[in-house]
């Protein structure tokens, strides 16, 4: 009887540790203090540059309303107030100034303007100088319209996100897709990105605060997010009840074998 109990607590320890994810493998940032309040300068922080592909929404305000308008034509369609259907057939437009291969767009009064490698909001200020010539007193300001991040793998809902403000994170990414299931294996978050003609793969460990510190904490129009799944979610032992009901089918089959030998 002693030894049949024996291999109950055995059968019920191995099990349990075998299906149970630790917290270690799923709490973020396990090393930052919790106990106080601290301030730290953000140094990692860089914004987004305008890249071949990029969607601009260009908008001049000027004493020459006319001459504006030349510039602003788009500018509602772009911001999806326009009454003309994007699926018409035979139309081709474009909302907005494409980036072209070359990194160039094209703009009236001053022709092909290279962009690419700027921020929007140096592109602006280039443009203010550059249609001072054409317009009295311009302000020009300028936005990517396109940005958008993928998420992909072990997360909530996987999707292709899009956001406004320049200024999006990898813990912003991975909230607007429900966070990481508790499968999911934080030290070993994929990061990739393609700037400047090329592909970068990044590994990054949510599981330590210095990931907040690092210079790929913030993200770039077209970064993609994928979450690794771990042996528990490739098996299919994701969820709390399919551990219970395990654990549950172990203990019958123990009870019927004790049973058996008494």
């Amino acid at each position: 009887m002693k030894l049949s109990l024996k291999i109950i607590i055995l059968l019920f320890i191995t099990l349990w540790g075998t299906s149970c994810t630790s917290y270690k493998d799923v709490a973020y940032f396990q090393d930052m203090k919790v106990d106080s309040v601290y301030n730290e300068k953000i140094n990692n922080y860089t914004q987004i540059t305008i890249q071949p592909g990029d969607l601009l929404a260009i908008q001049a305000n000027s004493l020459n309303k006319d001459q504006d308008n030349l510039i602003n034509y788009n500018l509602e369609r772009t911001n999806g107030t326009s009454s003309v259907s994007i699926n018409r057939p035979g139309e081709n437009v474009i909302y907005g100034y494409l980036v072209d291969q070359n990194g160039n767009i094209k703009l009236p009064f001053i022709g092909v303007v290279k962009v690419a490698g700027l921020t929007t909001q140096a592109l602006g200020d280039q443009l203010e100088i550059s249609l001072s010539n054409y317009l009295s007193k311009p302000i020009i300001t300028a936005r990517i319209q396109n940005l958008k991040v993928s998420v992909l793998g072990d997360v909530k809902t996987p999707g292709v996100y899009n956001f406004n403000d320049e200024r999006m994170t990898v813990a912003e990414a991975l909230g607007m897709a429900g966070d990481l299931n508790t499968t999911g294996i934080r030290q070993n978050l994929l990061l990739i990105r393609e700037i400047n003609g090329e592909r970068k793969y990044i590994k990054l460990d949510l599981r330590s605060k210095s990931v907040i510190n690092s210079p790929y904490f913030y993200l770039k129009n077209n970064d993609v997010l994928y979450v690794q799944p771990n042996k528990d979610k490739v098996f299919g032992s994701d969820s709390t009840l399919q551990k219970v009901a395990l654990l549950i089918s172990a203990l019958s089959i123990a009870a019927i074998f004790i049973t058996r030998v008494n």
